[in-house]
């Protein structure tokens, strides 16, 4: 089950399929910048919005090598790129086919948006960093209940649940509510 962010949602009113031209469409405040060095002595840039984003698009489209390319920016992020590696790892876990990576790549991805100012999603249309919360609880929760893990999976569905009130009222976050309560559905006790 996936309830990633849809390629250019947040991204561009434009209607228009995500891409280089507009995927971002206001704030370019997060700069490409370097770290560690290749041989020959030239630094390497650490990935910057618009190259997350491609390969996210790609990955979300199917495009072969959507995988190769997420966990190539993942590669060109440092550990303190935590909006980026945030963003990475959620949809690097929609691309795993087995669950504890899925699971791992979801644990990632929440543990990197911990570590996030309010606005530094702001690069890429996210107003408000918590309004990505509900769904990377909702996907983590998701994994543990797969896994047989239900008390930790109700402690992402309570978490995602009093998150909800910095979505939207939109589509997305519809479908964001939507799917917390079908996991609620299937984590309540059966009749009898």
């Amino acid at each position: 089950m996936s309830w990633r962010h849809p390629p250019g949602y947040h991204l561009d009113s434009s209607g228009g399929p995500p891409g280089r031209g507009d995927v971002l469409a206001g704030d370019t405040s997060v700069s490409p910048r370097t770290r560690g060095s290749e041989p020959g002595g030239s630094l390497r840039a650490v990935s910057d919005w618009d190259d997350v984003l491609v390969a996210v698009a790609s990955a979300q489209q199917g495009l072969d090598g959507g995988r190769e390319a997420l966990v190539e920016q993942w590669d060109a992020t440092g550990t303190d790129d935590h909006a980026q590696r945030c963003v990475l790892a959620h949809y690097l876990a929609d691309r795993e086919p087995d669950l504890a990576d899925e699971v791992a790549w979801d644990e990632r991805a929440l543990r990197e948006h911990a570590l996030l100012g309010d606005g530094d999603l702001a690069g890429i249309g996210i107003a408000s960093t918590r309004a990505m919360a509900p769904s990377l609880h909702l996907n983590l929760g998701d994994g543990y209940l797969r896994q047989g893990r239900l008390d930790e999976a109700r402690v992402q569905l309570d978490a995602g649940l009093a998150a909800c009130d910095a979505l939207g009222d939109d589509g997305y976050a519809a479908t964001i509510r939507d799917g917390l309560s079908r996991l609620a559905e299937r984590l309540a006790p059966a009749p009898g």
